[in-house]
């Protein structure tokens, strides 16, 4: 929270806009919601953990602006660089822009849920991505209402993704430095690798059985 608002002044004194800051609170058992109270515009706590997809859902819907930023809740200090995502879409460059971020530090995976993900956004929208899951990303609001659905869990971004190019709105990836809480090779690591490549599936499933367009 901190390193987002490190820059919120200069952001919005130099684009003459405002930054609304929403921070959803997933159900977590944490103090999430009452830290981030002091200092965010709103605060939303969902009363039971709905997952990634729901937050996301949640976050877009209460927010007034038109171009929304996503931003994971692990991204420490790097979190700083948030302007870099939502420059593109405020000069007109593109609809939905995806960070792409730096190679992590330690061995976690085997690249499995990315692979999948690389190649069903290709078979399924004809674009090829660097970074399908990437969190972190700026779009405009038009998007996801002409989208008309979302998509739970770990799936959701590769969903948006492939509506997004279906629908002939513009995307581009862009190389930034934010860095995460990353995985490695414990037993919970891999199980929540599990979860992600099962999310990833069924997002690619519906995606293929009901296409947006």
């Amino acid at each position: 929270m901190q390193a987002i608002l490190s820059v919120r002044h200069d952001w919005e004194r130099a684009s003459g806009g405002r930054l609304e800051i929403i921070v959803v609170d997933d159900g977590d058992q944490d103090a999430t919601a009452q830290i981030a109270a002091a200092e965010a515009d709103l605060v939303i706590k969902l009363s039971n953990h709905s997952g990634k997809g729901a937050a996301m859902r949640t976050g877009w819907k209460a927010a007034s602006a038109e171009m929304i930023v996503f931003l994971d809740a692990d991204l420490e200090g790097s979190a700083r660089h948030w302007p870099r995502l939502l420059e593109p879409l405020v000069r007109g460059e593109a609809d939905l822009i995806v960070a792409q971020l730096p190679p992590a530090r330690r061995k976690g995976g085997l690249g499995l849920v990315k692979t999948m993900a690389s190649h069903g956004v290709l078979w399924l929208s004809g674009y090829t991505a660097k970074a399908p899951l990437s969190g972190q990303r700026a779009v405009r609001k038009e998007v996801l209402r002409r989208g008309g659905r979302w998509f739970e869990g770990f799936g959701v971004e590769v969903g948006m993704l492939i509506d997004a190019v279906k629908m002939g709105y513009r995307v581009r990836e862009l190389e930034l430095p934010f860095h995460h809480r990353e995985t490695g090779r414990r037993w919970k690591d891999w199980v929540h690798r599990g979860k992600q490549l099962m999310a990833v599936g069924r997002t690619l499933w519906l995606c293929w059985r009901k296409p947006v367009c």
